[in-house]
């Protein structure tokens, strides 16, 4: 995606990169937009790079949210058509606000759980890593992770664990990833 300059319209809430400090950003402010995946959009201003969330880039004058490169999970609309792969799918819409790879693709996820519940309702638990221990941002990307789960019908729980067992190395990020990143 081409970097394209806009104007915050309103103060913002906004996660600073990589520190994953929450920060507001004024109105006014001059924004690069440098990618856009998972709804939330990645900006660089003249005080650093910094991830505003989905439910806040309408502050973005002048930009329109692009259909997203990775379809929307569709949601089962009841607990008998559940399955796992709605949970892939729901992952595969969140992303490193640095990688243009989702955290299926990159290699993150590590392990996923659905125990289904007595009521018909399912638990989901993820384990997952990041590529750097000291990423501030871990605990943004596994909160989108745990959300975008928690909207599926049917899930009465869902947890995103981080774990640093084994160390992620760039060998983990699958054919597609490598792809994307120019790596093949």
């Amino acid at each position: 995606m081409a970097h394209t300059q806009h104007t915050l319209s309103r103060d913002v809430s906004a996660t600073l990169i990589p520190a994953g400090d929450v920060v507001t950003l004024p109105a006014g402010s001059d924004v690069f937009i440098t990618q856009t995946l998972g709804g939330n959009v990645t900006v660089r201003t003249d005080r650093g790079l910094f991830r505003i969330a989905r439910e806040h880039v309408e502050a973005i004058a002048g930009y329109a949210a692009e259909a997203p490169a990775v379809a929307p999970p569709s949601a089962p609309v009841d607990a008998a058509s559940f399955s796992e792969q709605s949970v892939w799918d729901a992952l595969k819409t969140c992303f490193d606000p640095e990688i243009p790879v989702n955290i299926v693709d990159l290699g993150l996820v590590y392990d996923l759980s659905v125990e289904k519940r007595p009521d018909a309702k399912h638990a989901v638990e993820v384990k997952m890593t990041l590529t750097a221990q000291g990423c501030g941002m871990g605990p943004v990307i596994a909160e989108d992770a745990r959300q975008k789960i928690a909207a599926l019908a049917s899930v009465e729980s869902a947890k995103v664990h981080i774990v640093w067992d084994p160390i992620w190395t760039p060998q983990m990020i699958s054919p597609s990833g490598r792809q994307s990143l120019g790596l093949d």
